[in-house]
């Protein structure tokens, strides 16, 4: 009754107010009647039958056997052993990726925020899929937000076999996939609830092998896109310590209370319920970019001798490497622990002695981080800092970048020497797959979707989706930790702190390649020469204080570009402004100021920073 009472009162504000509040209480609770008829369903339909009857499940060999078996003999309880590769390139760590799959012998533990049924994500899913078949224990846990969203997928999934199982993480309203009322409603109703996402990404293999980092699984992040790829970076581990870490920290997140089981899914469970005996195939990949290249890295990852030769033999040994992971009850408040990495990652740029290498798609830097930077900045030899993020033209959140740009003065009078991505970076060649081979036409495609700018050339775009830090060139972390106040607060986020010097340079030289001329465009002061320079940034500094509307256009900072003919020099270099030339703010970015400013001004302040 007092339902009645609630709906009559807020159909009084019309049609959309009773459908909001209708989606509301509808979706508040799992249907548990269609919930056992789904597990009966499962449990009477999963097939169980294997394609192998060897005990190693028919895995093919790998020279990673001979690397963990390596790692084994050399650890000491005090002393551990691990082999690393970090992988710069997208397609080398979806190459390794199937390669390991291939290679399983008892487990794979996949993690997730984002998993897209296009070229590269089908082909892991089918990869998996065989192994699971061979005999191998396959779960994949992947956030609601932005993964498999068709419940025609995931009902079939639910169906496949019985070693493979997949888990959503945080669903809206107990659905796999969230109509847009149901969003508008999630955002009304429960709003902290929906925004708290499991943005961890790692990938495990019998608990040995491991990979860490930025990336998801949706073509952009391996270099298979044509009109916008990542440059991004993971690492595969190979050893028994972190391999535990990542083990453990994956049972946490699977049996807790927000992972549901597809039966559990309103959505899946009707169709999986409609469909019964119906024997349905798994649906088609939904995007494809080249079969030809698909059959080519399947060829390649059942081959051991190009493994051995491109990645096992340069893989770097070394000593302590930890893996760490928020608990999935930071977003509960349930743990002493619930910020794990974030304090961990604030310790570590703290106790920084002379250099900070640090990448991030998205520099919006916390509270906590900018007291830590402040006490840097004031030591008598304060260490150099230097950030590699995304100009506005490569980046995928404009939103974001916009917050970015109020507060550049603010970072570089914390110290911060910043070098903004370019979308189409000299060195592109080099950094992705095939890109010179790669067409589209780039300019304006999605940039509405994705929240990029539309730019003033065509082609392939590129933006950074990378985040690591590098200390005193010694320690290196590689995650997916944005290091903003989404990762610190919002988000469960996990990462690799490798202890080694040689992979510190190795990540160190990668991180100052992007930021190179040709590569990143670098951000400095205006000169001040003038009364209205000075009036400029006095109006500036009240404008970028207000607490919702930073009203001035014209900033403290801009974009260089450097002149030919001369060498790179620093920001605060006498001879900077001598050898660098002002490209505008926005270089590339094919938008009026007046309707950039518009569009970042009226919309968000900084009382986005903690949500966006």
């Amino acid at each position: 009754m007092n339902a009645l009472r609630t709906l009559a009162g807020i159909a009084r504000l019309g049609l959309p107010g009773l459908l909001l509040c209708l989606a509301v209480l509808s979706g508040c609770s799992v249907n548990r009647q269609l919930a056992r008829q789904a597990d009966l369903i499962v449990a009477r339909d999963q097939p169980a039958a294997l394609t192998c009857a060897q005990a190693n499940h028919c895995a093919i060999d790998s020279p990673y056997r001979r690397l963990a078996a390596e790692a084994r003999a050399a650890s000491t309880p005090g002393q551990p052993a691990h082999f690393v590769n970090v992988l710069e390139n997208g397609e080398d760590s979806l190459l390794l990726r199937v390669h390991l799959i291939r290679a399983a012998t008892k487990s794979i533990d996949i993690q997730t925020f984002i998993w897209v049924n296009d070229d590269a994500g089908r082909l892991i899913l089918d990869e998996l899929l065989a192994a699971a078949r061979r005999g191998v224990r396959v779960r994949v846990l992947a956030d609601q937000l932005f993964s498999l969203e068709d419940t025609e997928v995931l009902s079939r999934l639910a169906l496949i076999h019985r070693n493979f199982e997949v888990r959503i993480y945080n669903p809206t309203f107990h659905k796999a996939v969230t109509q847009p009322l149901e969003f508008a409603a999630s955002i009304l109703c429960c709003f902290t609830h929906f925004n708290q996402r499991m943005h961890n990404k790692l990938f495990l293999v019998d608990g040995e092998f491991g990979i860490a980092g930025g990336r998801n699984y949706e073509n952009r992040y391996f270099d298979w896109d044509h009109e916008f790829d990542y440059r991004d970076r993971d690492v595969l581990v190979t050893g028994e310590g972190a391999g535990r870490e990542m083990q453990q920290s994956f049972e946490q997140f699977w049996i807790y209370k927000r992972a549901a089981r597809l039966t559990r899914l309103n959505d899946v469970n009707q169709r999986l319920v409609a469909e019964a005996d119906q024997a349905l195939p798994l649906p088609d990949a939904e995007r494809g970019v080249d079969p030809m290249r698909v059959s080519a890295l399947r060829a390649r990852a059942g081959n051991p001798a190009e493994i051995e030769r491109r990645f096992a033999a340069s893989a770097q040994r070394v000593g302590v490497v930890d893996y760490f992971s928020d608990r999935p009850d930071k977003q509960d408040g349930g743990s002493d622990q619930n910020q794990q990495l974030g304090e961990h990652i604030a310790g570590m740029i703290a106790g920084a002695r002379t250099r900070i290498v640090l990448q991030t798609p998205y520099l919006v830097i916390s509270k906590q981080a900018r007291r830590i930077f402040r006490d840097l900045r004031a030591r008598a030899s304060p260490p150099e800092i230097i950030v590699s993020t995304n100009s506005l033209a490569a980046t995928d959140a404009f939103y974001v970048y916009a917050l970015s740009h109020k507060y550049k003065k603010r970072y570089l009078k914390l110290g911060f020497r910043i070098y903004e991505f370019k979308p189409f970076p000299a060195d592109a060649a080099e950094m992705f797959t095939d890109y010179a081979a790669l067409s589209g036409d780039g300019a304006d495609s999605g940039y509405e979707r994705y929240g990029k700018a539309p730019l003033t050339t065509n082609g392939v775009r590129v933006g950074m989706h990378a985040k690591s830090i590098v200390i005193d060139g010694q320690t290196t972390l590689i995650g997916s930790h944005n290091f903003d106040p989404r990762s610190d607060n919002y988000n469960t986020e996990s990462g690799l702190i490798i202890h080694d010097a040689k992979i510190a340079e190795l990540v160190s030289a990668a991180i100052l390649r992007d930021a190179a001329p040709q590569n990143s465009w670098t951000i400095a002061k205006r000169p001040r020469t003038n009364f209205v320079h000075r009036l400029n940034n006095a109006i500036a500094d009240f404008s970028s204080a207000l607490p919702l509307f930073d009203f001035w256009p014209f900033r403290y900072a801009t974009s260089y570009e450097l002149d030919p003919g001369c060498e790179p020099l620093p920001q605060n270099d006498p001879g900077f402004y001598g050898c660098y030339t002002a490209v505008g703010d926005f270089p590339e970015v094919d938008l009026p100021l007046k309707t950039i400013y518009t569009r970042i001004v009226t919309a968000f302040g900084a009382g986005a920073v903690g949500i966006l």
